[in-house]
């Protein structure tokens, strides 16, 4: 019988319980640079920077997460950060449920001069705009979701410089890495960050037609933490699986894309699958026993899940999230 890693650790941990009276939890206190020492299985959930910011951040369930990424903030062409407002006002409502919050920048429709923001005197004033606006608006720190040619030369010496310029003002440095862009992550880039996020997702999509199927199985999220957790060899700790709260299309008239939370006002009963013809083709994405088995997953090997994104989400007894929160919980 293979016993699960919190069990064993709680034996393990047993005398240091008797000896301090301490209760027995999955992970250790682990020091990341810039002292940041919380020790939570992360939940993370990504929301999508909107003109109903405020209105949005109020759907969601705080008690439910570690970790919100407001995504996305980046500069206009002319170096200017845009939509950075009521990031203050979030913050506030996120510190008040002991959630963090981070920026995210980037994203996987970056601007496509975005480059240019790598160097030079162009990549000091993105280090010093994004560390101002984390310190101006109380944030804990700057997500970092380059994606694709954005892993170019430069972004090793960029996210070594922002994390430098980051950790000095007791800022986090985070980010988003898919497995399909492996090869462009350098170890001493990924070793800047506090913890990275697997996008454990979009293995095919509306951009590959001819390749109709899952985007998301779960043997993918096993083959990613392998990945990063045995060739790589991030620790644990540093590590969460990202899971996606949507689906995808082929064939027929089925939408490109379409939110967990669509699929259900359509079709209720689809909870307990992870696929359903619709208008003559096939939607694929991760339905409530998926999600709970992914986080099982995670609860055993990494140090949290990822979620993209909340705004996709059901509610009530069908909603991923909640899902996600008793598996963690034990319920």
């Amino acid at each position: 019988m293979k016993f699960p890693k919190l069990f064993k650790q709680c034996i393990s941990a047993f005398m240091v319980i008797l000896a301090f009276n301490t209760s027995c939890s999955k992970k250790s206190v682990t020091f990341s640079k810039n002292g940041d020492t919380d020790n939570r299985f992360k939940v993370i959930g990504y929301l999508p920077n909107r003109t109903d910011l405020v209105a949005a951040s109020n759907q969601i369930d705080f008690g439910k997460i570690t970790h919100l990424y407001i995504a996305f903030i980046n500069p206009d062409s002319l170096g200017n950060l845009t939509r950075t407002e009521n990031l203050k006002e979030i913050a506030v409502i996120a510190h008040s449920k002991n959630v963090k919050i981070m920026a995210s920048i980037g994203g996987g429709g970056a601007p496509k001069y975005y480059p240019s923001f790598l160097i030079g005197e162009k990549k000091t004033k993105l280090i010093n705009d994004l560390v101002n606006l984390a310190v101006d608006n109380n944030l804990d720190g700057i997500d970092v979701d380059l994606e694709g040619a954005l892993i170019d030369a430069n972004y090793e010496n960029f996210v070594i410089d922002l994390a430098k310029a980051l950790r000095q003002k007791n800022k986090m440095i985070t980010a988003a890495i898919a497995t399909v862009y492996k090869d462009q992550f350098t170890d001493k880039a990924l070793a800047q960050f506090d913890f990275v996020n697997i996008m454990s997702y979009d293995r095919t999509g509306p951009w590959r037609p001819e390749r109709p199927g899952p985007h998301a199985p779960y043997s993918m999220a096993e083959e990613d933490l392998k990945y990063w957790l045995e060739t790589r060899k991030i620790p644990e700790e540093k590590l969460t699986l990202g899971v996606p709260f949507y689906g995808y299309g082929f064939g027929g008239t089925a939408p490109e894309s379409i939110s967990y939370k669509n699929i259900l006002r359509q079709y209720p009963d689809s909870i307990n699958q992870d696929q359903m013809h619709l208008n003559g083709g096939m939607v694929y994405y991760n339905g409530l026993p998926t999600i709970k088995k992914k986080t099982e997953l995670a609860l055993d090997k990494v140090g949290g899940v990822m979620i993209w994104q909340l705004m996709q989400d059901s509610t009530g007894v069908k909603s991923l999230l909640g899902g996600i929160d008793g598996v963690v919980k034990g319920r």
